[in-house]
C-alpha cells in the first residue's frame, strides 16, 4: 500500500501530461512505414500491390545526371549596347565633314558598321564554347534567341569591314584606306554578357527536370514474397513509400496519426512509470528523480523526431547510449538498465529501420554501462568509445549479414556514421554534471572523486585524526561490500562512510582512536560533559561538510551514524557513579534516524568495526556474538525503524560482516624463536 500512496501525489501526474502534450506537438505529420527493406535484401513481407496510383522517382543519380546536363545545355544571355554603334558612327561622320574621306567611302563603312553592330560584336577573349550552341541577345528591351556561329567577334567584324569596302571598290587599295582612317578602331564588342540572367535561365532549367518518370497504378504488382530488392524494386518501393507518407499527411489520416503518435509515447511513460514501480518504488516519492527520467524521455524524443525528419541516415550517429549512463549515474543499476530498454523505444516507432536501430542502441548501451564503471577517468573514457564501436559495428554487420546476405557500399557511410556514434557518447557524457545542478543529485563519477583518499577534506583527516581516517577508511571498504552484496549503492556507501566521522576533525584527541599514548582526553571530565564532547561531532562533521561544500546526501550519512542512540560508555559510567539514569537525554545523540540502506549498512558497519577492535580474541565465536549484540541493540532501540532495509538485507549484511571481520581478523602464524646452540 505503500507504493500506491505516490500515486496519490498529484504532481507526479504533471511529467506524464507534459511528455504526452510534448509528444503531441513535436509528432511527426507524415505515417510510419511499416515495411522494413534493404537492396540485396530478400522480400519477406507478403506480395505487395499497389493500393494508391503514385509517381516512380528517380534515384538521386539519374536526378543529378538530368540535372547537370541541363545546366550544361544553358543558352547563354547577352544584352546589345546600342549606344557603342552611334558613338562610332558619330565619330565617322566627323571624318567625312573634316574631308577626310569620301561620302562614298563613308557609307559603305556606315552601312558595314551596322550590319557587324547589328548583329553583335563579342570581345575575342570570349570562350569559344559559349557560341557554339544558340544565345540568347537582348535589343530594346527584347531577347531573341540566335545561333552564336552568327555573332561576329572582333577581328571577324574587322575583317567584314575590308571585305566591304573591296566589294565596292575593288579598283581601289582599299588596305591603305583602312590603316589610313584607323578603321580598326571603330570595331569594338557590343555583347555585354549578363551573368545573373544566365544564372537565372540555368536554375530554370534545372529545376525543370522532373523527380519522377513514369506511374505505377493502382493494382499493379510491386514487389513478390520472397523476391529479391533489387536497384528497380527499391526505387518502386521507395516511390510507393513517399507517396503513402505524402497522402497519409495530407489528409484526415494526419490527425489520427498524430494521436496515434501521442498514444505510444504514453504507453511509453506509463512503461517508464511500470519500471519504477517494480524496480524502485521510492522513487515515486522523489519528484526530482521522476522529473529527471521525463526530461531524458522527453529529449530523446525530440532528437528522434528532428533526426527522423531531417535525415534519418543520421540516426546511426544519435549517441543513445549515453542515456543508459545519465541514468546509472544518478540511479540504481536495477532501475536504470530498464529504464533505458523502455526509453529508448521511440527508434522502433518514428524510424524506418527501428528494430535494427534499436537493437544496435541496446547493445551499445549494455557496453557502455559495464565499460564506463571500469574506464571513467581522463583519456580512459575513450577507451570506451572503442568497445562501443565494436559491439555496435558487429551488431550492424550482423544484421546485414542476416538480412540480404551481402555488404553495401552505402554501409561503410553507415560505419562511419557508428564511429561519430561512439566518439559523442564520451563527448556528450559531460552533461551528467548538468543535469546533477539541475535536479541536485550526485553523479556517481562525482562520488568516486569524493570517495578519493586524495581529497582535499580527506587529506586533512590523515594528517589531523589519522587514527579517525584509517577507522573511516576500514569502514568504507567494508561497508561498499556490504552494499554490493545486497545491491545498494556501492560509491555512495563508500563516499558516505568516508565522511562519516568528518566531524571529529574539530577535537581529535577527544576520541581514542587518535589519542596519543598515556594521553586521556576524558580524565578529567564528569561522564556528562565527555558524553557531551563525543556527541558534538555529529553536529560539527555537518557544519564543516556544508562549509567545503558536500552534497547534503553525504551529509546525511553524518546525520545518521549513530542515529538517536547513546554514548553507553558514559551513560554507562555516569549510573554507575550514582548519576540519575532518566537522563539518558544527556547521552543521546540528536541526529536522524538511517532512512535508506547505504545509511543503515554504514551505521552498524561503523558501529561493528569500532566494537571489533575491543575483542579480547578474534575467534568466529566473539566475532558473531559482537556483530549479533550491535545489531540487536540498534533493533531493540528502535533505530532502524524508518529504513527501506528488508529483514532478508539485514540478513544478508551481518553474514557478511562476520565474515569479513573473521578475514581481517585471521590468526596469524607465530615466528619461532631461534634457538641458541651452546658452545
Amino acid at each position: 500500500m505503500a507504493k500506491l500512496d505516490a500515486f496519490k501525489n498529484w504532481r507526479l501526474y504533471i511529467p506524464v501530461v507534459v511528455s504526452v502534450v510534448v509528444a503531441m506537438l513535436i509528432s511527426p505529420d507524415k505515417a510510419a512505414f511499416t515495411y522494413k527493406y534493404s537492396r540485396g535484401s530478400v522480400w519477406l513481407y507478403p506480395t505487395l500491390v499497389s493500393p494508391i496510383d503514385f509517381p516512380v522517382l528517380k534515384s538521386q543519380e539519374e536526378l543529378l545526371m538530368e540535372k547537370e546536363r541541363a545546366s550544361e545545355k544553358t543558352v547563354p544571355y547577352y544584352v546589345l549596347n546600342t549606344s557603342v554603334p552611334k558613338a562610332q558612327q558619330e565619330k565617322l561622320r566627323t571624318l567625312e565633314n573634316d574631308g577626310q574621306v569620301d561620302s562614298d567611302v563613308c557609307e559603305v563603312i556606315s552601312n558595314a558598321l551596322n550590319k557587324v553592330y547589328g548583329d553583335g560584336v563579342r570581345a575575342d577573349s570570349d570562350d569559344d564554347n559559349l557560341f557554339s550552341g544558340m544565345i540568347f541577345v537582348q535589343k530594346d528591351k527584347r531577347a531573341r534567341q540566335v545561333p552564336g556561329s552568327e555573332v561576329y567577334d572582333v577581328s571577324s567584324a574587322r575583317k567584314y569591314l575590308i571585305y566591304s569596302l573591296n566589294d565596292a571598290f575593288p579598283l581601289l587599295n582599299n588596305d591603305s584606306i583602312y590603316n589610313a582612317l584607323n578603321l580598326q578602331a571603330y570595331v569594338v564588342p557590343n555583347l555585354v554578357y549578363d551573368e545573373k540572367k544566365t544564372e537565372l535561365f540555368r536554375k530554370d532549367a534545372v529545376d525543370y527536370v522532373s523527380p519522377t518518370k513514369g506511374m505505377v497504378y493502382k493494382g499493379q504488382l510491386i514487389v513478390s514474397e520472397g523476391e529479391l530488392v533489387t536497384e528497380e524494386v527499391e526505387q518502386l518501393l521507395d516511390s510507393y513509400k513517399a507517396e503513402y507518407q505524402v497522402s497519409m499527411g495530407q489528409s484526415d489520416n494526419k490527425v489520427a496519426s498524430t494521436i496515434g503518435h501521442a498514444m505510444l509515447i504514453l504507453v511509453i511513460i506509463l512503461a517508464l512509470f511500470a519500471v519504477v514501480y517494480f524496480t524502485d518504488p521510492a522513487m515515486l516519492f522523489d519528484l526530482n528523480k521522476v522529473n529527471f527520467v521525463a526530461l531524458l524521455a522527453i529529449l530523446h524524443l525530440v532528437i528522434t523526431v528532428v533526426i527522423a525528419e531531417w535525415n534519418p541516415a543520421f540516426a546511426y550517429a544519435q549517441p543513445c547510449a549515453v542515456f543508459a549512463l545519465y541514468l546509472v549515474s544518478f540511479l540504481r543499476d536495477r532501475v536504470a538498465f530498464p529504464l533505458y530498454t523502455v526509453l529508448i523505444l521511440p527508434v522502433i516507432v518514428l524510424m524506418d529501420n527501428g528494430v535494427e536501430l534499436y537493437f544496435i542502441n541496446f547493445m551499445a548501451g549494455v557496453v557502455a554501462i559495464v565499460s564506463f564503471s571500469y574506464l571513467s577517468k581522463g583519456w580512459l573514457q575513450f577507451v570506451n568509445s572503442v568497445f562501443i564501436f565494436v559491439i555496435m559495428t558487429l551488431t550492424f554487420l550482423g544484421f546485414k549479414l542476416t538480412m540480404s546476405g551481402t555488404l553495401l557500399s552505402s554501409d561503410v557511410s553507415t560505419i562511419g556514421f557508428l564511429a561519430i556514434y561512439s566518439v559523442l557518447v564520451v563527448l556528450t557524457y559531460p552533461f551528467t554534471f548538468l543535469f546533477e545542478k539541475l535536479f541536485s543529485f550526485v553523479s556517481s563519477s562525482r562520488l568516486v572523486d569524493l570517495a578519493d583518499t586524495s581529497s582535499p577534506l580527506l587529506r586533512e583527516l590523515s594528517v589531523t585524526a589519522p587514527g579517525t581516517f584509517q577507522h573511516s577508511l576500514q569502514v568504507a571498504n567494508i561497508a561498499a561490500a556490504a552494499a554490493r552484496e545486497i545491491g545498494a549503492l556501492e560509491k555512495l556507501t563508500r563516499a558516505g562512510a568516508m565522511y562519516h566521522d568528518i566531524g571529529k576533525l574539530r577535537n581529535p584527541s577527544c576520541f581514542v582512536e587518535n589519542a596519543a599514548p598515556g594521553v586521556n582526553y576524558h580524565a578529567d571530565l564528569s561522564p556528562i560533559d565527555s558524553a557531551q564532547e563525543i556527541i558534538r561531532h555529529v553536529d560539527d562533521g555537518v557544519t564543516i561538510a556544508r562549509k567545503n561544500g558536500l552534497p547534503e546526501v553525504l551529509i546525511d550519512f553524518i546525520k545518521t551514524h549513530h542515529g538517536q542512540s547513546q554514548t553507553a560508555y558514559f551513560y554507562n559510567k555516569y549510573c554507575n557513579e550514582g548519576g540519575d539514569p532518566e537522563k539518558k537525554d544527556l547521552f543521546t545523540y540528536h541526529g536522524n534516524l538511517p532512512q535508506t540502506k547505504e545509511q543503515v549498512i554504514v551505521m552498524i558497519t561503523d558501529a561493528v568495526e569500532a566494537a571489533s577492535r575491543t575483542l579480547p580474541d578474534y575467534s568466529q565465536e566473539s566475532i558473531n556474538a559482537m556483530v549479533d549484540k550491535i545489531v540487536g541493540q540498534r533493533l531493540s532501540s528502535t533505530q532502524l525503524v524508518q529504513s527501506d532495509i528488508t529483514i532478508k538485507e539485514m540478513v544478508t549484511v551481518i553474514e557478511f560482516l562476520k565474515k569479513r571481520l573473521a578475514e581481517i581478523y585471521h590468526a596469524r602464524i607465530k615466528y619461532p624463536e631461534r634457538e641458541k646452540k651452546e658452545n
